[in-house]
């Protein structure tokens, strides 16, 4: 009779699930997984866990208020880390994820009440660092171009003793450029193609939001109106490379530290099985005594 009752429930739950989806629109699993494939832009196949977290997300998005400034600050946030995801649906999916976290709680309660408060400081730190996860991308990606500013300020002295074609230097340089400069100089070059460079320029400055690669854009439009610019990034050159210079000395300081806590990790690891061991033979005594 059990058996049954259990085939039954689970055919009835499965009905009502399939008549709401049919109600509200509710996305089918592939659909979904397309989707999220596409968001993402990544090779790697996405996981049936993320996918109900997007379903689920895009139920709730249209609950999300926010205020207009707001929302075209996330928009270009997003554009900009390349996540293809609503202002709306990226705060209901770090709600969400945050919330399945919280979930945790009902069987801490159940089981293990202490550990309440460690999932509920869990869930709330997993939640701004979902909702911020754009900016990390952002940062990401900026911290890649300017590290590889030196290269490209030394390659624009060299193209500028030979030519004055901005655009031909460009499509050069972005041949063998990295990733990310890559990425954003052939969005620049297209740009320059079908308008206005100094517009495209400005508008690659605003994309990335880095000073040093304000200061490039800053003299190539200088050139576009005519000014020679080799003694400029000649100057740029060696004051970029003397900041790559500080910024790998202060993480070489930081390697140290590191090191003493993976030290400090280890010798911990030690005297818990030296402690381990002399407990075993404390035992082992005491029973022989008794």
């Amino acid at each position: 009779m059990m058996v049954i009752m259990c085939i039954f429930a689970s055919l009835f739950s499965f009905g009502i699930y399939m008549i709401l989806a049919e109600k509200f629109k509710i996305p089918k699993y592939k659909t979904a997984k397309a989707v999220l494939y596409l968001a993402r832009r990544r090779s790697k196949k996405a996981s049936s866990l993320d996918v109900f977290i997007l379903n689920i997300s895009n139920n709730i998005s249209a609950l999300i208020r926010i205020n207009d400034y707001k929302r075209k600050s996330m928009e270009s946030a997003l554009r900009a880390a390349k996540i293809n995801l609503s202002p709306e649906t990226y705060v209901a999916k770090a709600i969400v994820k945050s919330g399945l976290i919280l979930l945790c709680i009902i069987p801490a309660l159940l089981v293990l009440p202490i550990l309440s408060p460690a999932i509920l400081f869990l869930a709330i730190v997993f939640y701004f660092k979902e909702i911020n996860r754009a900016q990390e991308e952002i940062m990401k990606q900026r911290e890649e171009i300017e590290y590889e500013l030196p290269r490209f300020t030394s390659t624009l002295v060299q193209e500028l003793k030979a030519s004055r074609d901005v655009l031909s230097i460009l499509e050069t340089y972005k041949k063998n450029a990295g990733s990310a400069i890559k990425r954003e100089l052939e969005i620049t070059v297209a740009d320059m193609k079908s308008g206005n460079f100094e517009g495209a320029l400005t508008r690659l400055e605003t994309r990335i939001g880095s000073p040093a690669l304000s200061d490039v854009v800053r003299g190539l439009i200088s050139i576009l109106r005519g000014d020679d610019g080799i003694v400029y990034f000649q100057m740029l050159s060696h004051d970029l490379k003397q900041l790559e210079l500080q910024k790998l000395k202060a993480k070489a300081a930081k390697q140290p530290a590191k090191l003493r806590k993976y030290s400090l990790a280890m010798l911990l690891c030690f005297i818990l099985v030296y402690l381990g061991v002399m407990a075993v033979e404390i035992v082992k005594t005491l029973g022989n005594l008794f």
